[in-house]
């Protein structure tokens, strides 16, 4: 079949892009068909309402009341009852289901819901705070989602007493309350409960990032947790597959989102672990990485997730200047915040690299013969430039962990493809301006070629780029430990430049090695060790050793 020749183009760029980043579907969501049988007389409860659904939510509320509690008595007279437990939380997350599916408003006025020994009396806690309050939030049982893709293969979920929830804003954008939010939609997993007080009875949420056990009918219990289903439902509902090679392609309509963000509420007591994603990625990519690293109650009680996106079709300085405003900024916000620990992951680790530098005037003199002050360059370009290419290490950095890290660059972006794709990439627009300053003050190349413009992310993953060619001469700064995580397909080679070269498909080992680390590994994996299990069982050994842990 003859395509023509623009189309031919794209579809050849897409497979160079594709080389890059994951081209499998990250997470499809589907309803769970709703199906229990227990033996107990709350398990009999809750058939029976599957079976035959009472009439009106109020009715179909005062039934999940009424298995709820005999389980709760079932749990009084023997607290490790696990059927007792499932009961519990199944009939309460049904309750919420019915209460949100129906567009009650417990948090309002009490509900009245009819109950087989008389009416219960229903309500839910809830605070004012638009980020807290209950109403601007939907509400989905986690048992109810069915996961299916690349990065939700498999469910991690924690035992314990309570219905794991997803909740995601509806009606409010959190980053307008709070630059550092999540998104402008928020997924986060929460865990229901229900106290009983005679016929009186409360509606809770539990955070299980938050909090390892809760109390329930005077007695502790684990809370329940499911930490895949609000990162699945988020990855198929906002579909950040379709957008990586759009913000790739034409980075300058993502400009805004170029953020560093929290997947959590902050928690001074704990640490930031800053994961920052490659080239054609988002940060969706870390997916499985941080759904198994939750399931770990070490890592609950000693880290919280940040995570820094870009736009990848801007040279890698340009975000790496971003970030360092960002992090500046969240210093301001969070002053009391634990010292950073980083994960790059690709051209992501280009960018941490950048984070553990201080640059001097070595990269701004390969390229201009005087200083800032005396290039005669328009305002913008001096800033735009000047914060590019001379900067410091972040002081409040305290270990950073490259992952298939491309710090000296791959061959695969100055093959035929990666011109190509260079092509068609080309320059964002908004920086033409800045691009045309650049090249006609910018020193020739050592080969005597002029530069023509500033270069886009894959030119800047030419080996012979002056910037990594120049960063990777300049020592990193002392005092700031950190690893290397390094994949290879099981095909192994040589760790230098001669062929066969050990590399992960993308980049080879010699690209990502780096002297001096506290630790190296290879893993047998492609170029996403970050979601290869033994490259997060690596990290986990690292944040455990951060913290006196092993």
């Amino acid at each position: 079949m003859n395509l023509p020749m623009t189309l031919r183009t794209v579809t050849v760029a897409a497979s160079l892009v594709m080389g890059f980043s994951s081209c499998k579907n990250y997470s499809t969501a589907t309803t769970k068909r709703l199906e229990y049988s227990s033996p107990t007389r709350a398990g009999r409860i809750i058939h029976e309402q599957i079976k035959h659904p009472a009439a009106g939510a109020l009715a179909q509320a005062g039934q999940y009341l009424d298995a709820a509690d005999a389980a709760r008595v079932a749990l009084k007279a023997q607290p490790g009852d696990t059927q007792a437990m499932a009961d519990y939380n199944f009939a309460v997350g049904r309750l919420f289901e019915v209460i949100y599916d129906a567009g009650l408003e417990p948090w309002k006025a009490p509900l009245h819901c009819p109950g087989a020994n008389g009416e219960w009396l229903y309500s839910l806690k809830t605070e004012k705070r638009p980020e807290r309050n209950a109403a601007n939030f939907r509400i989905t049982p986690a048992d109810r989602i069915e996961l299916k893709g690349s990065l939700v293969k498999q469910r991690t979920i924690k035992a314990g007493l309570g219905a794991p929830l997803v909740v995601n804003s509806k009606g409010i954008d959190p980053t307008k309350l709070d630059r550092f939010a999540q998104g402008k939609t928020l997924y986060y997993g929460m865990t229901g409960l229900v106290d009983f007080n005679g016929r009186r009875c409360e509606g809770r949420v539990a955070d299980p990032l938050a909090d390892e056990s809760i109390t329930f009918d005077g007695r502790s219990y684990p809370v329940a947790a499911d930490f895949t289903a609000p990162i699945g439902l988020a990855l198929a509902e906002l579909k950040p597959r379709k957008l990586e090679l759009q913000r790739m392609f034409k980075p300058e309509q993502f400009k805004a989102t170029m953020r560093l963000a929290r997947l959590q509420p902050y928690d001074p007591k704990k640490i930031p672990l800053l994961v920052i994603h490659g080239l054609g990625d988002s940060q969706a990519t870390w997916a499985p990485m941080i759904e198994t690293l939750r399931g770990d109650a070490f890592f609950r009680q000693h880290y919280q997730v940040w995570f820094y996106s870009y736009p990848t079709g801007y040279p890698y300085p340009l975000p790496a200047s971003v970030l360092r405003e960002d992090l500046a900024a969240i210093n301001a916000r969070y002053p009391d915040h634990k010292p950073i620990v980083v994960i790059g992951h690709s051209m992501g680790g280009m960018i941490a690299r950048t984070l553990m530098t201080d640059s001097g005037m070595a990269i701004w003199n390969a390229y201009f013969d005087t200083p800032p002050a005396q290039t005669p360059l328009s305002p913008e370009a001096r800033s735009i430039l000047t914060k590019a290419l001379i900067f410091k290490h972040q002081p409040r950095i305290a270990r950073v962990i490259y992952m298939s890290a491309s710090l000296r660059g791959s061959e695969t972006a100055t093959g035929f493809m990666g011109k190509l794709g260079a092509k068609l990439v080309g320059s964002p627009s908004d920086l033409s301006e800045v691009g045309k300053e650049f090249a006609k003050l910018a020193k020739p190349a050592a080969d005597g070629k002029q530069i023509k413009g500033a270069p886009n992310s894959i030119q800047g993953l030419d080996p012979n780029n002056r910037f990594l060619t120049t960063i990777d001469k300049i020592p990193l700064v002392k005092g700031i430990p950190f690893h290397s995580v390094i994949g290879d397909r099981g095909k192994g080679g040589n760790l230098d430049h001669t062929k066969p070269q050990s590399t992960d498909g993308i980049v080879p080992y010699w690209s990502s090695h780096l002297d001096g680390a506290q630790s190296e590994r290879i893993v047998p994996s492609n170029h996403w060790s970050n979601q290869d299990p033994q490259g997060i069982a690596e990290v986990r050994r690292i944040l455990l050793a951060h913290v006196g842990k092993r």
